[in-house]
This record gives C-alpha cells, sequence and structure tokens, in this order.
C-alpha cells in the first residue's frame, strides 16, 4: 500500500465519534508534525497553523470535522445488554446487526447491533421499521455484573466497525467514517502543500470536533481565529445509484470535487464561488455541484461569526454516509487538494478585498 493510501486507511479506521475525537487528534498531529504550528480550541478542535510572509494578511480557515457519527451507552440491562443512544444521525434500517466497537474502561469490547429475529416478529411486526429504542449491542456478557467487570460504563462510546478497502477500480475507496475524515485528509494535504510559506495568508488547518451533534467545534474555532475567509471540507451524497435522481444529489463519484450552491445551514458566499469555478477552469480541475436540502456543515456557524465570514464549502461525493460503509474516489479527493491548494495561493490582500465587494 502506497504512502497515501496508508494515510487514508489510518484517518478511516481511526475511531473518534463525536465528543470523543482524541485518537484522531493525535494522528492529525502525526501527519502535521514540524508543519504547522498547533494551538487548540477549549472544546477539543485542534489547528494548524502556517503563516505567509508579509502584514495583515487574509486570515483563511480550512474547517473540517473530525468526528464520526456513532453511540453512546446509557443503560446497561441486567443481562449484560447495552442500551445505547446516537451520537449524530442514524437510519434505522443501516444500524441492525452491524458491528461496534465499545470503548470501555478496561480496553476495546466487541459488540454487535442487536434486536427481535425476524422468526418470533408477529406479521404486523416485520412490516415496521425497528426503532432505534427497541435495538441493543450484544458485547457477550453473561449479565450486568460481568459487564461492568469488562469496562462497560454510562457514558462509554461506541464506535462503528469498519475496514478500510480498495474496490474493483483501484481508486474508489470503502471504508467507515468518510463523513468526514476524506475532509481531514484534504485539509491535512493543502497544509502540507504550502507549508513553505509562500503564499500571501495566514492559513488555518482547523480539525473541529462535534460536527455531528450541532456543529459545536465550528463555533469555538471560529471564535478563537476569526478568519476572513473560510473553507468548509465535508462529504455530500453521492447520486448516480439506483433511486437516486439527479435533482436530489446531482453529485457522482469521481467527476470531481463537489462546490455546494446550497444548504439548510448557509448559502455560500457566490464571489468566492464563482473565484473557485475560475481556478478550477485555470486548472482544467473537474467540479460538480452539490445541493442539501437537510443538512448543514460546520460552514453554518462560520460564516455568522461576529460581521460575517466569507465561506464556501467543498464536499467529497461519498456514497451510503451515515452508516457502517461508505464510498469515496481518490479522484475527487486529489482534485480537492489541487483546487484549494491553488486558491490559497491566488488569495491576497487584493483579491480579498474584491471578494468583499461581492
Amino acid at each position: 500500500m502506497d504512502k497515501k493510501l496508508n494515510w487514508l486507511k489510518q484517518f478511516s479506521e481511526t475511531c473518534g465519534v463525536s465528543g470523543f475525537e482524541t485518537q484522531m487528534k493525535e494522528l492529525l498531529q502525526k501527519r502535521l508534525q514540524g508543519k504547522a504550528k498547533v494551538s487548540y480550541d477549549k472544546l477539543g478542535s485542534v489547528v494548524f497553523t502556517d503563516a505567509g510572509k508579509g502584514k495583515d494578511l487574509p486570515k483563511i480557515m480550512l474547517a473540517s470535522h473530525m468526528d464520526e457519527i456513532g453511540f453512546m451507552v446509557k443503560h446497561i440491562t441486567k443481562e449484560g445488554f447495552l442500551k445505547f443512544t446516537c451520537l449524530g444521525g442514524w437510519w434505522e434500517q443501516v444500524m441492525l446487526s452491524q458491528r461496534v466497537t465499545v470503548h470501555g474502561s478496561k480496553g476495546d469490547l466487541v459488540g454487535v447491533i442487536g434486536s427481535k429475529p425476524p422468526h418470533i416478529l408477529t406479521p404486523e411486526e416485520r412490516t415496521k421499521v425497528v426503532a432505534k429504542r427497541d435495538m441493543y449491542i450484544d458485547i457477550g456478557a453473561a449479565d450486568e455484573a460481568m459487564a461492568r467487570e469488562l469496562g462497560v460504563f454510562e457514558g462509554c462510546p461506541v464506535t462503528p466497525y469498519a475496514e478500510f478497502a480498495v474496490m474493483g477500480d483501484g481508486k474508489t475507496l470503502l471504508g467507515k467514517a468518510w463523513d468526514n475524515r476524506i475532509g481531514c485528509a484534504v485539509m491535512a494535504d493543502v497544509m502540507e502543500n504550502i507549508n513553505a510559506g509562500k503564499h500571501p495568508n495566514t492559513v488555518y488547518g482547523v480539525a473541529t470536533v462535534q460536527e455531528e451533534v450541532g456543529l459545536r467545534g465550528a463555533q469555538t474555532s471560529v471564535n478563537l481565529l476569526s478568519p476572513d475567509i473560510a473553507f468548509v471540507i465535508d462529504t455530500c451524497v453521492a447520486g448516480g445509484t439506483p433511486g437516486v435522481s439527479d435533482d436530489v444529489a446531482p453529485a457522482k463519484l469521481g467527476k470531481g470535487i463537489a462546490i455546494t450552491i446550497f444548504d439548510a445551514g448557509m448559502i455560500p458566499n457566490t464571489a468566492l464561488r464563482d473565484f473557485a469555478k475560475e481556478v478550477a477552469k485555470e486548472l482544467e480541475l473537474p467540479t460538480q455541484i452539490s445541493i442539501s436540502e437537510g443538512g448543514a456543515t460546520d460552514g453554518g456557524r462560520i460564516h455568522l461569526h461576529d460581521a460575517g465570514v466569507l465561506t464556501l464549502t467543498f464536499s467529497i461525493p461519498t456514497r451510503y454516509i451515515h452508516s457502517h460503509q461508505s464510498i469515496i474516489h481518490m479522484d475527487d479527493y486529489e482534485g480537492a487538494v489541487k483546487l484549494i491548494t491553488a486558491m490559497i495561493e491566488k488569495l491576497d490582500k487584493k483579491k480579498y478585498q474584491q471578494l468583499l465587494k461581492g
């Protein structure tokens, strides 16, 4: 496995549900060691700073959330099963019989999400979706006492389990947590690209926490940095699959980075959007559009900071997000790195003032 794929494998397989992102934070620090100055906000987001040459430089924030959706143990039954609450948005039909990792106080435990088997369901029950409240996690404990002895406790984080894999065409990648570990990978690559300090900006590469439970790290980190411009790097629903129409999910795997034109939390800055399209055209990089009427990104908090921040969201098209397994394409990832790097190199005080005027 080459170096880039090895990093992507680590990013995908690292455990870090909302509120428990420490392992991912440590991996990013390892990835960017010696490449940028490191600081933190008080909620847990990590900031990698690279200052360009000059004074009063535009401040650019690259925001990518490092948390993944998962679960938290809320109750241990007398029989030793774990009842849980969801961290982030889960759809019941992708949850049952899936393997999870329970992060107990004495080490990780293998678990599986269970419910009543179909053999004992009534005809009426078989036609209904099993509610989250009726599910549980089975760790193979004989009773509550054994579960506690194994290190399980109320508040224990639980992570979906999935192994990284390169699929048939050599460029399609299967794994967990691409939402938004692939955004973290893009951010890290961009910070490495600009490390020579030749760009005319101060750039903050920010891995935010708790996006999946309310864009919380975006709020605290933007308060810390007060940037002029923000590029949010996240994922979007990939179309091109059976039953998904182009008007709902226009972006497709392998067709280029998606520039978001609308989501439920933000209408992007149109001047910044057009600038991105211009740079992509110069570089002959394919781009797509993304629209999300039912979801939002860290940009929803960032663009409203203080008097406002010029904000644009770039999305990596991703199949089956918010499930145990999702799929991305290497071309979209690499295109995102090239485009964002080039935009940072072309941005300066003069261009920023032009963008402000819209």
